[in-house]
């Protein structure tokens, strides 16, 4: 096998296919209306970037957006922070998810045991009716929050389209949250209704959610309704006290009622959480339109997603992903769920399901491509994917061995985009493009509308192209603001006070001369083990009632391509650091945070480095540990402890 290098060429797309594909077809459209001569991508996107109006606007009449869209498309389009897309216009998420009609599949889904469900088109608008009519006898109506705390079944998304249909706000969390992490999110945002499973299946063993569940519903005044949805196929419980299961409030309803409350383009839609780097999870809020209609131009614009593909992701229901996913219904799509190990029975598991499904387009993080590639796991040829046209990756950087390994082992002729944005805008920054080679270890292209910069500290372009992602334009799925931020200012401070007028990201990122990026991960405090985004602040808060703790920081070691999460501890004074400590404080992250949580090591050091304002210095640590430069040594108070976390063995 040879050694793939970054920038190594691994595909190009056949210029035969071009003629039907979705972007060719757009980029048509805007020639034909403008007058301008597109000769490539890289013209049509900085046309994208210096007209944000109309390309916007031109993606919302491509895509057949169902709503209207009088007035202007962009109002202070100078200002990054508080321009307005469509600030007329009035929409709705779920009628646009809900317009294909049929008995061909919307949705099929596969838990790792049990029998495959398949829901047709005409199916999901009635038991989203019916979804609809429950929550509104639960007195939901627009602008209400209704929280979740599901697995990735069918009716986690019949639940939000149901909750979008109402122009209420949608907000969910994996049901391996620890009550405590729970209610860490969902008590800032106060919902009235409470959707949770009465249990989860995980390496086909059952997990039940029924003593959680009750403790996070005790833990929200706000609720009017704490409700239970059974996991398809398991066995349910008697209901617990205060709780009511779904089959008691569901009914019948008519489908031909099922109503469609239009909203302007700025409502809320979604709440999502961030890491919580520093105190609580951020309640990032999401918009109806902006949400929508980056969706739409991710889907068929870079993915070349067509009404009857079938797009499938692997993410739980707390990753953004999951809202990226749902959203292909609304490009008419039929979208693949699993609930369950991806390596369950087998590391072939979700591939076998691709084949069966027929699969157009596979969705799935590095972690879970490297782990594959560790096995040397030959999909092909025993799983068959003929309809596959492409593969996509994100959560952390993917190596150029990953693409090696996909290409060899998976599918030679397939568009792997490698793609990345975040949480924080329930969309990609950077991403795949159907009409653009795949070179080893880098992301093809900016999406379009996305005017992508990189940024050194001083607020420059640095010759070598290394430095911050920053976005130099208004989109429109930029975060409304964080819930309960009355005064706009925690917003401001995480992504606008590194540079006037500026979103920064916070990610590292290097242009690359093919045009390409590479992105090196976080410039900030967030860990990102297998692609999941963990904040430190979530762990301390685990630890703070553990007496054998006297102090600790948490940092990521960088291991390839993706990161393990490493705990150094200060014993209380007087102890050590004994296994039985260590058990006791995994114990405590598990059950506060999630499993993923979890350190992969705990390590005792004398000291913890503070900067002399008194503050933890994780960016220290975190530089010592990666053997890297610490660059903010002078700040240090007690630089001197630095030593130890050099000498402890991290290889």
């Amino acid at each position: 096998m040879p050694d793939i290098e970054a920038g190594d060429l691994m595909w190009s797309p056949n210029p035969e296919d071009y003629r039907d594909m979705l972007l060719t077809r757009f980029t048509q459209d805007v020639a034909d209306s403008t007058g301008h001569a597109f000769r490539s991508y890289d013209d049509l996107h900085a046309w994208s970037v210096q007209n944000p109006g109309p390309f916007w606007s031109k993606v919302w009449e491509f895509a057949g957006v169902v709503g209207e869209k009088p007035g202007p498309s962009l109002v202070d389009g100078q200002n990054v922070k508080t321009a307005r897309f469509f600030p007329s216009a009035r929409l709705n998420y779920a009628e646009n998810c809900l317009r294909q009609t049929g008995a061909k599949p919307a949705i099929l889904f596969r838990p790792e045991t049990g029998d495959d469900i398949a829901i047709s088109w005409d199916q999901l608008r009635a038991d989203v009716a019916i979804a609809q009519k429950v929550l509104r006898d639960q007195g939901v109506t627009k602008g209400d929050r209704v929280a979740a705390v599901m697995p990735n079944i069918p009716k986690t998304v019949v639940y939000m389209l149901a909750t979008a249909s109402l122009g209420a706000v949608w907000s969910s969390c994996s049901p391996d949250f620890g009550a405590g992490a729970i209610l860490d999110r969902f008590l800032q945002i106060q919902p009235k209704v409470l959707l949770w499973a009465n249990a989860y299946s995980y390496k086909a063993k059952w997990h039940s959610m029924d003593a959680k569940m009750l403790d996070v519903s005790a833990g929200l005044p706000s609720l009017n309704a704490s409700i239970r949805v059974p996991f398809p196929g398991s066995q349910l419980s008697p209901t617990p006290e205060g709780c009511t299961d779904e089959t008691a409030v569901s009914g019948e309803a008519d489908p031909s009622k099922l109503e469609f409350t239009r909203v302007p383009f700025d409502a809320p839609l979604l709440i999502m959480f961030s890491s919580g780097t520093s105190g609580p999870p951020k309640c990032i809020v999401h918009s109806v339109g902006g949400t929508l209609l980056q969706h739409l131009k991710e889907h068929q614009l870079h993915s070349d997603i067509r009404p009857g593909d079938r797009l499938f992701y692997f993410s739980t229901c707390s990753w953004m992903m999951w809202n990226w996913l749902v959203s292909g219904l609304a490009s008419r799509a039929t979208i693949v769920l699993y609930d369950g190990s991806p390596f369950y029975p087998d590391t072939k598991a979700l591939w076998r399901m691709a084949e069966q499904f027929q699969v157009t387009h596979f969705g799935t993080s590095p972690k879970y491509l490297e782990t594959l590639r560790k096995y040397d796991e030959k999909i092909s040829p025993d799983v068959e994917l003929a309809k596959l046209r492409a593969v996509f990756s994100t959560g952390s950087p993917l190596s150029p061995a990953n693409f090696e390994y996909v290409y060899r082992a998976v599918k030679s002729d397939v568009l792997l985009a490698s793609i990345s944005g975040g949480t924080d805008i329930v969309s990609c920054f950077l991403l795949g493009c159907p009409t653009l080679p795949v070179r080893a270890g880098e992301l093809q292209c900016a999406g379009l509308g996305m005017n992508v910069r990189v940024f050194d500290e001083t607020g420059h372009e640095p010759e070598r192209g290394l430095g911050d992602l920053t976005c130099v334009t208004p989109f429109p799925s930029r975060p409304i603001g964080f819930w309960g931020d009355v005064s706009g200012a925690r917003y401001h401070d995480a992504y606008y006070s590194s540079f006037e007028n500026i979103w920064c990201q916070h990610d590292r990122i290097e242009r690359r001369p093919s045009g390409g990026y590479i992105v090196h991960g976080r410039s900030d405090a967030t860990l990102n083990p297998g692609g999941v985004r963990i904040g430190t602040a979530e762990i301390y808060r685990a630890l703070e009632n553990l007496d054998d703790v006297a102090d600790c920081v948490v940092v990521g070691h960088d291991i390839g391509d993706d990161v393990e999460v490493v705990l150094f501890v200060v014993p209380k004074p007087g102890t050590s650091l004994s296994d039985q400590v260590v058990r006791s404080i995994k114990q405590a992250i598990g059950q506060h945070c999630t499993p993923r949580h979890v350190p992969a090591r705990i390590l005792g050091v004398p000291d913890i480095p503070r900067t002399r304002n008194g503050k933890t210095s994780e960016i220290a640590v975190r530089a010592i540990v990666n053997k890297t430069t610490v660059a903010n040594f002078d700040q240090l108070e007690n630089p001197e402890c630095l030593k130890h976390f050099g000498l402890v063995a991290l290889v």
